[in-house]
């Protein structure tokens, strides 16, 4: 029985959580029921979400990096 952690950064969910949890665990099922075989039912999907400023990349926190990048990119 196939458990699945996903760990995301939680603004990347933040306008609309629940239907971007729905369509990233049904694909994520789909694919692992194809590649083994088992029933959807059979596989879990769990979300850990974090703030993006306690998630590093490096010495950097992804909400600095995500800001810096938006700077750049105006």
């Amino acid at each position: 029985m196939p458990f699945v952690r996903i760990t995301i950064v939680r603004e990347t969910l933040a306008d609309d959580p629940a239907a971007k949890k729905a369509a990233i665990s049904s694909q994520v099922i789909a694919a692992n029921a194809e590649a083994t075989g088992l029933s959807e039912r059979e596989i879990s999907v769990v979300f850990d979400e974090v703030d993006a400023r306690n998630w590093y990349v490096g010495r950097t926190d992804v909400g600095t990096l995500r800001s810096r990048s938006q700077k750049e990119s105006t």
